[in-house]
Parts: C-alpha cells; sequence; structure tokens
C-alpha cells in the first residue's frame, strides 16, 4: 500500500473565507453564532445559526460558473481553488486521469429545490422550470464542476452518509491513491443548508438550539444546558497526494493521512447507539490501519454537536477505546463553528491536521457547567486552547443513519 499525505488545503466556513483566518479564530475561542439573516426565521423554534460572513464567490469563480450552480457547489470550488493553489501543483503538467475528484455532500442543493417549488406554486403552478434546475440541485455537480474547472478526468463522484459524510470522502480518496488508481485527489465536503425547509425539518425533530436569546453560547458541547446543534455551512477542501509524488516534486506535506475507518451502528434513524459501541469500532480500526495503539494518539477533535444524547454517547465510546490513556486530549470545535452536517468532518480534518503543525488544540467554548455524565478519564480542553506536543490527531464524524467514520493523521 502506498502512503498519502497533504498537500494542499483550503475552505470557507463561518469562522473565515481561508485557513489562517478559519485558524486564528478557531485557536481564539471565536463563536460564529448569531440570528439568521438569509431568510426571516422569526416564526421559527430556532432562529440562529452560524452563517458565513463576507463570502464573494467571485473572487475565485467565473461568472457562468456562479450562475449555474448552487451555493453548496460554489463553496466546493472556492474551497478547493484554494486547496489546489495551497499545493502548488502544475495540473498542466501531470496527466489528468491521474487526478481525481471525490466529493462529499449531505443535502445537495436545497436552496434551488426551495426557490424552484415556491415559483412553480407562487405562479399558479405554470412549469417554468429554469433549464439549471437539476443541474445545480443535483449532489454530484459540486465534484463535477471542481474537475471541469481544472480539467481533471480521474475517478469522480459524491459520497453522502450524512454527516459522515465528508469523512467518507477524504477515506475513499486514502484508498484509491494506496491501491495505486491515483496520485492526486480533490477531496472534502460542501454543504449549504441555511433555508427554510432545512431549519424548518431539523426544528420538527427539535435537534437544534433554541437558545436564540444568546445566540454566541448556544452551541455548547458536553455542558448541562446544552439544547442541541447549531446549523453552519461552508466548505473544506484537502489535495490527497501519494507521498513518493510529493516528494519527488518538493511539495510542502502538512501530514498524513495514515489510517481510516467506517462501522454502522445499526441501532436508530437518528441516535447513536448509547454506548458508542459503532464509534468506539472505527475508532479502534482507524487507529489499528495507522499502526498506533490508544497512548500514541494525542488528540481527538470529537464529532461532539451539542446534542444532550450525542455528546454523551461519542464519550462513552472515547472512553471504551483510550481507557487509561493519559496523553490523549479532546475537544469540539461545533462549539464555534457549529454544524456544517455533509462538510463538517472536511473542516475538523483541516483543524486536526493545523493542531499537528502548529502543535496546539482549539478549545471547546462556552463549557461552562460539565455534564456529570462525563465519564472520568475524559481530558476536555475547555474555554482556552491547550499548547501541546502533537504528532497524532484524530477526527470523527457521525451522521444519522447509524454512520461512523473516523480519520487519523500523522506527523511526517
Amino acid at each position: 500500500m502506498k502512503r498519502v499525505v497533504i498537500t494542499g488545503m483550503g475552505t470557507t466556513n463561518p469562522l473565515g473565507n481561508n485557513i489562517e483566518e478559519f485558524w486564528n479564530n478557531a485557536i481564539n475561542g471565536k463563536s460564529s453564532a448569531g440570528i439568521i439573516t438569509r431568510f426571516d426565521a422569526s416564526k421559527f423554534r430556532t432562529k440562529i445559526a452560524c452563517e458565513i460572513k463576507n463570502f464573494n464567490p467571485e473572487t475565485y469563480l467565473e461568472r457562468n460558473e456562479i450562475k449555474r450552480s448552487d451555493l453548496f457547489t460554489q463553496y466546493a470550488l472556492y474551497s478547493a481553488t484554494q486547496a489546489i493553489e495551497d499545493s502548488g501543483l502544475d495540473l498542466a503538467q501531470m496527466n489528468p486521469f491521474d487526478t481525481g475528484v471525490i466529493w462529499g455532500v449531505g443535502q445537495g442543493g436545497m436552496e434551488t429545490f426551495e426557490s424552484e417549488v415556491e415559483n412553480y406554486v407562487t405562479g399558479n403552478y405554470i412549469p417554468r422550470f429554469s433549464p439549471f434546475f437539476f443541474p445545480k440541485l443535483i449532489l454530484n455537480m459540486a465534484s463535477g464542476m471542481i474537475s471541469m474547472k481544472f480539467g481533471l478526468q480521474g475517478i469522480n463522484y459524491t459520497t453522502v452518509s450524512a454527516c459522515a459524510t465528508a469523512n467518507t470522502a477524504m477515506m475513499d480518496a486514502f484508498n484509491y491513491i494506496r491501491m495505486g488508481k491515483a496520485k492526486v485527489f480533490i477531496t472534502g465536503g460542501s454543504e449549504a443548508p441555511l433555508t427554510a425547509a432545512s431549519i424548518g425539518g431539523f426544528c420538527a425533530i427539535k435537534a437544534m438550539s433554541a437558545r436564540n436569546h444568546d445566540p454566541l453560547s448556544a452551541s455548547r458541547p458536553f455542558d448541562r444546558e446544552r439544547d442541541g446543534f447549531v446549523m453552519g455551512e461552508g466548505a473544506g477542501a484537502l489535495v490527497l497526494e501519494e507521498f513518493e509524488h510529493a516528494k519527488k516534486r518538493g511539495a510542502k506535506i502538512y501530514a498524513e493521512l495514515a489510517g481510516a475507518s467506517m462501522t454502522a451502528d445499526a441501532y436508530h434513524m437518528t441516535s447513536p447507539h448509547p454506548e458508542g459501541l459503532g464509534a468506539a469500532k472505527a475508532m479502534q480500526l482507524a487507529l489499528h490501519e495507522a499502526r498506533l495503539n490508544t497512548h500514541d494518539l494525542d488528540y481527538l477533535n470529537l464529532h461532539a454537536t451539542s446534542t444532550p444524547v450525542g455528546d454523551i454517547a461519542e464519550l462513552n465510546a472515547v472512553n471504551k477505546t483510550f481507557s487509561g490513556s493519559d496523553n490523549l486530549w479532546v475537544s469540539s470545535s461545533k462549539s464555534m463553528t457549529g454544524h456544517l452536517l455533509g462538510a463538517a468532518g472536511a473542516i475538523e480534518a483541516i483543524l486536526s491536521i493545523k493542531s499537528i503543525n502548529e502543535q496546539i488544540i482549539p478549545p471547546t467554548i462556552n463549557l461552562d457547567n460539565p455534564d456529570d455524565a462525563i465519564p472520568s478519564g475524559i481530558q476536555i480542553v475547555s474555554n482556552l486552547p491547550m499548547q501541546k506536543k502533537i504528532n497524532t490527531a484524530m477526527s470523527n464524524a457521525f451522521g444519522f443513519g447509524g454512520h461512523n467514520s473516523t480519520i487519523v493523521f500523522r506527523k511526517i
């Protein structure tokens, strides 16, 4: 099996429109939550979200790309362009079939769908649909348009596993490179879920926080007063490259992707297994593939969305896997970014890699009163960043349907 490294990264998310801005806001414990401005949410149970600020698609996109794409695809193109530029790859000198795109999207073009249906209904049901309706709507268009923008003719598709989606995409890209089926992949995930139907749907199952009076502290993983997640939006992109290919061209290498695994809870549509059995197994398998033992792991970026059930289930899984290790520290960056659904794993992978590069763990903010159910021995970085020697980092992402995904990065 060939080794796989990360040579480029890019993002647009509620904490920043590039890697530097994102990282600085994360280690400074900045909350990105606020009252929803994208539409009138005054009648909804949840009126808050983590919106992207100052997003200008024209920074990286042509006008025809913007016109023909939903926001989730624009986020994908924006972050992928950053990542490719960051990697220093000269794509014109590469065989186009050696570079592929595996992208993760959970919901697809919700904004496009709602707009077209609304126009149909308010137009007295006259069938005047845009010819771009389906091209903008379908989930695979993000990976397709990245390939078109850069002329990438290798393996190309989109993964869907709810909130585990971006990790799934990265894992597939990792495996294809290891097997020698490609030299480079553009991978990650994007999501644009801040629409009336999306917010309304999650309100209906009471999965989101209703702390509307205090948005900045609404996302509070592990705190006794947590009442649900805060929805976010955006994208994260990573360039995965075969190690020898990267070394030969003198590439800057951020870290090695050393292990990845998925399991299923086979338990419930929306709730995790309370004992975290599937999540624990995913972490164990990823460690095994990375040839690490439990005492070798330095940092774990938790899925931890700030839901009453999910946070403790994940910590139970962590406790099962790492019991007895006093080296591991954990945190939840969703306390700052909100939950980006299918894109969450991508931006959290970026933070995990940056923690290795900078030897700093981003904090879990708003953790004022830790839940009594937190297993003893779990070391959570709370409210302030932590400087620590970090050679290895893990990132978890779990999704509705019982999907568990874990990836492991290693200093190189």
